[in-house]
Formats: C-alpha cells, structure tokens, sequence
C-alpha cells in the first residue's frame, strides 16, 4: 500500500541499524528514498538492494527540496525531523506492535515477526538487527508492524502502538537518565498511552525448548508469546513455531569453530546482559568459557565498572580491552582497566587480563583456549571483529 507516495525522503546516517530499516520501509510505502552515510556499513547491501541511492562520503549533501530524517549521531551537522518523528509517524501507519525495555528487546521484536511471519501472518518489522531468517531488519507487510522502540533517548514514548511490551527495566543510559526512577516513569507515561500491555518483569520464563540458551532469552520467549496472544495468536499455534528460532545477528550468534573450540559473538553491553550470556555460554560450553569484552561509552564504564568486573567472573578467564567511545569523548581515569580492577577484586585469583585492542584481547582468549572451550566476544561496539581473529588464530 502505497502510505507515503508523493513524499521525498532523504535520510542522514542511512547505514544504521535503525535507519536502514525505516528507509527500506518508507520505499516500500512509495516513498522517493535517498539517503548519506560517512562510511560503508553491513546494513547498506539491503539497502542498495531496495533501489535506494545512497552517498558514501565524509560530509552529508542534502538534495533540495526533500524532507531531511537525521539520525542522532548526526544531528549537529545536518538539521531535519528526528529518527523518532518518522518511527511515530510510520507507527501510526499500520496496526503496530512495539518492543521496548532495556534488556532482550531486539531477541523480543524478532521472535514476535518470526512467529507471524511463519503463520503466514504477513508481518511488517523494524528491528535493531538483521533477523537471518527473516532476511533482514525491515520488510513491509500487511500484517502487524513490529517495532524495536528505544528509551535511550526517550523516542519510545512518541509511538502509539495497539500492543506494547516491556521486557524489563535497568538503568543503563547514564547521559540520559540519573536514577532508575526516571526509566520507570518514562516507560509508565509511555504505557498509559497504549491500549494493550506486556510487562516481562510480571511474567514466568517459558519452559519451551528453545533453540537459543538462557534464563533471559526463555523470558523474552514469554515476552513474544504475550505478546501475540494479544495479536490473536494462541499459545498452542506461537510456540511450536518459536521453538525453531535461532536468534539475532550477535544475540549468542555462532561464529565457527577452530581447534575444537567455540567460538560466539554477543552484543552484551550491560552488566545483566554479559552475566546473563556468560550463564547461557555455560549450558553450551563442553569446558571452560573465555570472555573478550569490550565497554562501550566511558559514561556507562564509569557508573558500571563494579558491576562488569562481578559480571564476569561467571566466566572462567576474561580479557578486557579499552573502551568503545562511540558518541561520547574519553573521561580521565575512566578505561577498561576498571573493570579488571573490579574484576580481581571480586574474584581473586581470576585469570583476567587488560588489553589495549581488540586485536590484542583476541591473542590473549585465543591463547588460553583448548579444546572444548567456548570463547564469547561481547560488546557494543567494533568487537564484533574479534571473532573472525580469534578463529583464525586457532586454525
């Protein structure tokens, strides 16, 4: 259906997770899509394969005439509508259900589109990730339009969807929120807006036969069954097709295996998500399992570092490298050494080392793995490079 023919859209940082999707979308809804990124990205292939134009350079270039969608990392250097403005409005556009929550939104989002869409629902989805067997982040359908909303910067409470979950609750974005309390509040005015609720934190984990391992991913499993029995889908039609979902890109995502050992890529960032993945890793690993971490944000490093140091010493051996900076500038005295610090402190004796790269963290994992091990790599940020090294090491 063509819901935005007529309309000249341009977008800003076209290579994110988020704003590939609403491109992608906004193209098939009629839209004429255009968009720039300072560098390639995994997400720009869907892209291009959409017929979307896209700019790779290092300064945006608007065309005239076009209405500007910026993503928040370029907000400074070209004005237009925000990220949030279009989500709303592409929200409004189709009966949506919305994910929202700190922790097991994405896994949540993909589990809901999975299940329609192999009940031949015809869903529509924008999730923070590519989904590889949904074959990509976004797709128009007729269907429900699941949406992955984000309380990191408060956008989530200007949707208006008919279903909205709630995973669970953390403080995680120090710039944003100063107590816990705020998140609370932001995530109460977003719900009383919307007709239908799932709340994860009043919900039992599933006791499925889950392809993906963990406490955390049976509690998203119960988020998405929720979830859908609100969308009309009954428990006995969801969870036999649930059974068969294999997870997000770098949610527990298998990389390979080299020298008998395993190795898995997470996207863990927060200390709940990395203690939560290193329990998951101990239902797999035959032996020991060996973590790379890297922070992300010298904010949340600073606020955290305690609590990652106790995260990790579920693991058997862990290497920290320095932090991902991202958006945000370094801190003085803020660096991943902290979290070794917290680390020793919490668990003396713990095989646990400081390293300055990622590539220094993968010869370091690489080189106290044998076989049986399951080395996990997690973090926000480039880590995700660390795997292919760490295979490669152990051929």
């Amino acid at each position: 259906m063509p819901r935005l023919s007529g309309r000249r859209l341009w977008f800003a940082g076209i290579g994110g997770a988020g704003l590939s999707g609403y491109a992608q979308l906004a193209r098939a809804w009629g839209a004429e899509v255009s968009g720039w990124d300072r560098s390639e990205t995994p997400y720009l292939e869907a892209v291009r394969a959409a017929g979307i134009p896209v700019d790779v350079e290092h300064d945006p270039h608007p065309p005239a005439d076009v209405e500007v969608v910026v993503s928040s990392a370029f907000a400074e250097l070209v004005g237009g509508r925000s990220r949030a403005e279009l989500l709303a409005e592409l929200v409004s556009l189709q009966r949506s259900i919305v994910v929202a929550g700190a922790h097991g939104k994405t896994t949540t989002a993909a589990m809901i589109a999975f299940c329609l869409d192999r009940l031949g629902a015809d869903p529509a989805f924008l999730i923070g990730a590519e989904i590889p067997q949904l074959g990509g982040n976004a797709r128009a359908g007729e269907g429900w339009l699941v949406v992955e909303g984000d309380e990191s910067d408060g956008t989530v409470a200007e949707l208006r969807p008919e279903i909205g979950v709630v995973t669970n609750l953390d403080l995680d974005h120090h710039v944003r929120f100063g107590a816990r309390a705020e998140v609370e509040r932001l995530f109460e005015e977003w719900l009383a807006q919307v007709p239908h609720v799932v709340r994860g934190d009043r919900l039992e984990p599933v006791d499925l036969p889950l392809a993906l391992p963990g406490e955390h991913n049976r509690r998203n499993a119960a988020c998405a069954l929720a979830a859908l029995r609100l969308a009309g889908v009954t428990f006995e039609q969801a969870a036999p097709v649930l059974r068969e979902f294999r997870g997000a890109a770098r949610r527990f995502e298998a990389r390979g295996e080299a020298g008998g050992v395993t190795v898995v890529d997470d996207y863990g960032h927060h200390p709940t998500e990395v203690a939560a993945t290193i329990a998951a890793a101990r239902e797999r690993a035959e032996r020991r399992v060996l973590v790379l971490f890297q922070p992300h944000l010298p904010s949340r490093t600073r606020h955290l570092a305690g609590e990652f140091g106790r995260a990790l010493t579920g693991a058997d051996a862990a290497a920290v490298t320095e932090i991902y900076l991202a958006r945000e500038a370094p801190l003085e005295g803020v660096s991943g050494k902290l979290i070794v610090e917290a680390a020793t402190e919490a668990r003396p004796g713990m095989p646990i080392a400081w390293t300055p790269s990622v590539e220094d963290g993968a010869r370091v994992v690489a080189g106290w793995a044998r076989p049986g091990d399951l080395v996990l790599t997690m973090g926000a940020g480039d880590v995700d490079r660390a795997p292919s090294l760490v295979l490669e090491l152990l051929r």
